[in-house]
């Protein structure tokens, strides 16, 4: 199992609590769980690196606990409890230096843990009905958080007691009403101290705590339905945003407007992620397909059918074509080629049982062959 995880360079966890591991250039898949204790209780719901090497992973289930895969070895190393059900789901995982992890549930909890310790060490309360938690890819101590009716707060892990900035509401809009806000998802914007963020009324919001303004300084909207996942490009002044109903789009920061839209999807986008070198997003939703679309041509380059509902991914660094042939660079979707499942092979085969006639149904049936019989008389 090693060698089959040291190939793959994209990783999606599943409602069926299934590790998924794709390697694009080989075209192959590789499923790495348990079989005997799949549960709904171990559907995973977040992904991170836990070291710069990339050379574990970090899964965030249901129940609270959160494991350790090793990708030199290709499974499970280590499984500690970072939380409770009653939390709600994993909106967030991220390591931090020093060998601690951050966590976040749906109920707001925010802890940090040590590897030693059984008890986090830090702990704050961002509020209720939190959606996504993420922490600065530059700043190690800012965390930002946001949720339904919970507006976007960064916090300062160093001082927890208080977010360091709190973003307010939008205006009353023509008839003096007040406008609700949902965040779903956000991201730092790298080189600047503005958040970018996704709401659940297909809005688009930059904020931008240096500033004394504490409303966005940026507004956009796009297409009718809510947006769920956001990623950054590492070309910058652009974000990639998909929503409910399998659309996903490139839009500019500086203007807010549309430069383009991505297609081939057939159900919501649940999960974004820009690789951090390459100009290509990897999308994965309800329709069981992890897709990958080139952002200069905006084609489909690669897609791949997983079997069960997706609810993340994770990418790695490393060149996602190394060793592909030149057809992906061409446009054409290539479907991957998964091994089959320890999961089918043991399930038990459903046989329909013969349907039983009656005798109103015998005498339908013999009646068109009495009028045929007589015809032939005649």
């Amino acid at each position: 199992m090693g060698e089959r995880s040291r190939l793959c360079s994209v990783w999606l966890g599943s409602e069926t609590g299934i590790l998924k591991g794709v390697s694009v250039s080989r075209k192959q898949a590789f499923n790495f769980c348990n079989t005997s204790h799949l549960s709904r209780d171990q559907e995973l719901r977040a992904l991170c690196w836990g070291d710069p090497a990339e050379s574990e992973l970090l899964v965030g289930s249901v129940d609270g606990t959160v494991k350790t895969f090793s990708t030199e070895k290709g499974e499970f190393t280590e499984s500690r409890r970072c939380g409770d059900p009653e939390d709600g789901c994993f909106t967030g995982l991220a390591a931090l230096s020093g060998s601690g992890l951050l966590t976040c549930g749906e109920r707001g909890t925010v802890r940090v843990w040590r590897e030693d310790s059984t008890e986090p060490v830090a702990e704050l309360d961002a509020g209720k009905n939190v959606c996504r938690m993420r922490l600065s890819p530059v700043h190690p101590n800012k965390v930002a958080t946001g949720g339904k009716e919970n507006g976007l707060k960064i916090w300062d892990l160093e001082r927890p007691e208080k977010p360091a900035f709190t973003a307010k509401n939008l205006r009353d809009d023509w008839l003096d009403l007040r406008r609700p806000h949902w965040v779903r998802d956000m991201a730092f914007i790298p080189e600047t101290d503005k958040v970018v963020t996704c709401t659940g009324f297909h809005q688009v919001h930059v904020f931008d705590p240096s500033s004394p303004q504490r409303r966005p300084v940026l507004e956009a909207e796009y297409g009718e339905y809510p947006l769920t996942a956001l990623s950054l490009p590492a070309s910058g002044n652009t974000v990639v945003v998909g929503n409910t109903h399998g659309q996903i789009a490139l839009l500019d920061l500086r203007k807010g407007l549309v430069r383009g839209c991505l297609k081939g999807l057939a159900g919501g986008v649940r999960w974004l992620q820009c690789h951090p070198s390459q100009p290509v997003v990897a999308s994965c939703g309800l329709d069981r397909f992890l897709r990958i679309h080139d952002l200069e041509d905006r084609k489909l380059r690669h897609k791949v059918y997983l079997k069960s509902r997706l609810n993340c991914l994770l990418l790695s660094s490393r060149d996602l074509e190394d060793g592909a042939g030149e057809t992906g660079r061409e446009g054409v979707s290539q479907e991957v080629k998964e091994e089959e499942d320890e999961v089918w092979d043991t399930m038990e085969q459903v046989k329909e049982k013969p349907k039983r006639i009656t005798e109103e149904e015998e005498e339908e049936e013999e009646e068109p062959q009495k009028k045929r019989k007589k015809k032939r008389k005649d």
